[in-house]
């Protein structure tokens, strides 16, 4: 069943109109690694490396659940921008109504299966069992907030499509700004430790999807105005089970190499497990400013996609480049020169800082490696090219391995090379799958 209305005109591509969509964007992503910077600061400022390490490890295992469903918003992202591409206004309302219903039943089953999913995460992991108690403990409190989180990537990936990115830029700002606030309070104000920073971020993720919810309801005029029969139409809810799929297949493979960067520094030490945190939550900085520009690319691209606008399609994708990469060889020159400054802002360990400052070099790098990586991810979410994005970021995961593999003897300097390869292969695998399907969907 199809339900488009006749087609817009061409998406309005140029610098002005990718900086519109990216600008907030990147305000509303960079506040999320300065939530982690801020929660590894109250809790790295009490001095225990063991309470640190377990901080990081946690949030690993928490982006290990969150982000494996992260389709929700990506997916909703590309499928939206699609409809409104085709002025299917319909379509656009039904998007959001599936998104948020994939969204509560998944976050309804991990929490039946919180128990037996912790014990055999934290049993891969490796760490040290003083780490391992703690994070537990860090882990337990923020899964209460995971059908919000799903609630936030639904509400997050409608509202890009549909180029509103100063209401997405709100929203986060609720989230994290709030988030942020609680940490200290409950951290810093009431010393809690842990389980307040768990507390915090729990909080703040129920009150963001309240929020969230409202806006939707407001955006369609406090009524869905789209049947049931539609919106659980058999076709649409294949092709949205599809997408996701091969969505979830990808970004579990991309956490899947993070998740093995972390362990590798927790088998060394907690203190090199510290270290490699404090500079992967300088890289999450990086990749959320670079993912301002991709979500210009997801928009405008899907746009013309939806509108069958090659033309469209390849100014969005060359004048988002151009952003991207300007943007990371300035933040590559700011880590070079003022990260050892921000790495003492974040711990007080004489240990730790040694540990991060010897690895930073390899850090500051990753803008160059990975800058295409965040691109060509924007252009195949909004072009939902589902399947090869999957595909790509499966045979980055082996070169990765691999890489590892042949590095091991030189420990965490190894493991970070290994790290910059993924970053590069990511971007040039994408980068080659691209020619042929853009043959593929407009010809």
């Amino acid at each position: 069943m199809t339900h488009a209305l006749p087609q817009t005109a061409p998406p309005e591509v140029s610098h002005r109109r990718i900086l519109s969509i990216a600008v907030p964007m990147i305000f509303a992503h960079v506040t999320t690694p300065l939530l982690g910077i801020v929660s590894t600061a109250a809790i790295g400022r009490l001095g225990d490396p063991i309470a640190l390490a377990a901080v990081a490890l946690g949030a690993v295992i928490m982006d290990m659940l969150v982000w494996a469903f992260a389709f929700l918003r990506m997916g909703t992202i590309g499928l939206t921008a699609q409809a409104r591409g085709r002025a299917d206004e319909t379509e656009r309302r039904a998007v959001i109504a599936r998104a948020l219903l994939i969204g509560i039943a998944c976050g309804l089953a991990i929490l039946v299966l919180k128990v037996p999913l912790l014990a055999l995460i934290f049993r891969a992991m490796g760490a040290s069992p003083a780490a391992t108690a703690a994070a537990d403990t860090y882990v337990s409190v923020r899964l209460v907030s995971i059908p919000a989180i799903f609630i936030n990537f639904a509400v997050l990936g409608w509202l890009i499509g549909q180029a509103r990115t100063m209401t997405g830029l709100v929203l986060q700002i609720v989230i994290n700004v709030g988030n942020m606030a609680l940490t200290v309070l409950f951290v810093s104000v009431l010393e809690l430790g842990i389980a307040g920073a768990a507390t915090a971020n729990a909080l703040a993720e129920w009150i963001g999807a309240a929020v969230g919810l409202v806006v939707v309801l407001a955006s369609l005029g406090w009524r869905l105005t789209v049947p049931w029969s539609v919106i659980l139409d058999r076709a649409r809810l294949i092709q949205t089970f599809a997408i996701n799929r091969d969505i979830m297949i990808r970004t579990a493979a991309l956490l899947a190499s993070l998740a093995f960067f972390t362990r590798q520094g927790a088998v060394g030490s907690d203190t090199v497990l510290a270290a490699n945190a404090i500079l992967m939550n300088f890289v999450g900085i990086v990749a959320f400013f670079l993912d301002g520009f991709a979500t210009s690319a997801e928009q405008l691209g899907g746009q013309a996609v939806g509108a069958r606008d090659e033309a469209s399609f390849r100014r969005a994708v060359w004048l988002s480049s151009i952003w991207a990469v300007a943007f990371g060889t300035v933040a590559s020159a700011v880590f070079f020169v003022g990260g050892g400054a921000a790495i003492d802002f974040v711990s007080t360990s004489e240990a730790v800082r040694a540990e991060a400052k010897r690895y930073l070099p390899y850090m500051a790098l990753t803008p160059f490696t990975g800058v295409m990586a965040f691109l060509f991810d924007g252009v195949f979410i909004g072009a939902t090219w589902a399947v090869a994005m999957r595909n790509c970021m499966l045979a980055s995961l082996a070169t990765f391995i691999a890489a590892w593999w042949l590095l091991s003897g030189f420990g965490n300097d190894g493991l970070w090379i290994a790290y910059l390869i993924l970053q590069a292969v990511r971007g040039l695998y994408l980068g080659l799958a691209m020619p042929g399907l853009m043959r593929v969907t407009f010809r």
